[in-house]
């Protein structure tokens, strides 16, 4: 997100202004939208060095990169926004491989006609949940497609971090014995999505779980356990998720309905919609797989800290030469739990 310093006859109307194509272009203007919005919002050292990237000191330590796409609809939901939505998102998937996130690079796609003020209400929101984060946005860059060629705004971001040294993470590494562990309830993310898309009223408000993970993570890595698999369920879901581990490492999963926990709102709001809150997914929860001789410690860490106070040990890693996920249910019997076919809330992230 290359900063250009220039002086202008007037400044950004940011309390009527729209995205126009000439804040794409190159130009005076874009330089100017970056200049008065986004540099302003997302200030910090590595920014103002004023490059097409950022130079960053060596980080020590096996690096992690990721990178996420957003393109939630709507762009405003009950407990966040697509901005706070793209930084947690990444720097999730970083904290995931066991990494401290670093940095973080932002790609914004506007729409012309797009609002100025919303705009600028993203993308301090943005900046407000890398600031909380301690995780900056270091580069990044702009472009604007015609109207009616997008939708409003879609952001993509990219994070960088680093793996300490003994910590070894990843989803080939669940084994026969080991327990599962959830650090919250489910759905809450994409139940909220659902109930302002489709102007749903509860009795009581569904609000999006979006939060940034690595400070949970970190507690749990701080106990000095050998924690095998981490992973953030998003899109599909705890039961995408499994599944996805299982294939990974060859294993089955057994799991325990009444173990699971649900918010009633979402229960209830899941039933009304048809849904399973199992696919529905989540921004600020994580799977946990442990040996079960580490299990109650990774939990006490866990419940210790805000993100993890409802965290649960729900199930187990068993031998299946045909990776199956099943669950036992409330009322005592056996289903699969297989992928989730198709989608049954597109655009949650």
């Amino acid at each position: 997100m290359k900063t250009i310093k220039r002086d202008y006859v007037r400044p950004l109307d940011v309390k009527t202004g729209r995205v126009d194509l000439s804040h794409g272009s190159g130009g005076r203007a874009m330089a100017q939208l970056i200049e008065e919005l986004f540099a302003r919002a997302f200030d910090n050292a590595f920014l103002r060095q004023g490059n097409d990237g950022a130079l960053l000191p060596p980080a020590g330590g096996r690096l992690v990169m990721a990178t996420d796409a957003h393109v939630v609809s709507p762009l405003f939901f009950p407990g966040g926004d697509i901005g706070c939505l793209a930084v947690h998102g990444t720097i999730n998937d970083v904290a995931m491989m066991g990494a401290t996130p670093l940095y973080l690079a932002a790609s914004f796609i506007l729409e012309e006609g797009y609002p100025l003020a919303d705009l600028r209400r993203i993308v301090e929101s943005m900046a407000a949940a890398a600031k909380t984060a301690g995780v900056p946005v270091v580069t990044g860059d702009t472009k604007v497609v015609e109207r009616g060629k997008g939708d409003g705004v879609f952001i993509a971001t990219t994070g960088i971090g680093v793996v300490p040294e003994g910590v070894n993470v990843g989803g080939d590494r669940a084994r026969p014995g080991d327990c599962i562990l959830l650090s919250g309830t489910l759905g809450d993310h994409g139940m909220a999505i659902m109930a302002q898309r489709e102007s749903l009223g509860f009795s009581s408000p569904i609000v999006s779980d979006t939060a940034a993970l690595h400070a949970l993570t970190a507690a749990m890595l701080a106990t000095g356990v050998d924690i095998h698999v981490l992973r953030d369920p998003t899109r599909g879901g705890l039961a995408t998720t499994l599944n996805e581990i299982a294939r990974q490492s060859g294993v089955g999963m057994a799991i325990d309905e009444p173990a699971i926990p649900v918010d009633p709102a979402v229960a209830a709001a899941c039933e009304f919609l048809g849904l399973d809150a199992l696919y529905v997914a989540n921004e600020g929860k994580l799977v946990a797989i442990v040996a079960p001789q580490d299990a109650d410690r990774v939990l006490a860490s866990m419940r210790a800290h805000p993100l993890g106070a409802r965290a649960a040990i729900i199930g187990s890693v068993v031998e299946d030469a045909h990776h199956f996920v099943q669950m036992t249910t409330g009322f005592g019997g056996r289903r699969i739990v297989d992928w989730l076919s198709g989608e049954q809330l597109p655009r949650i992230c």
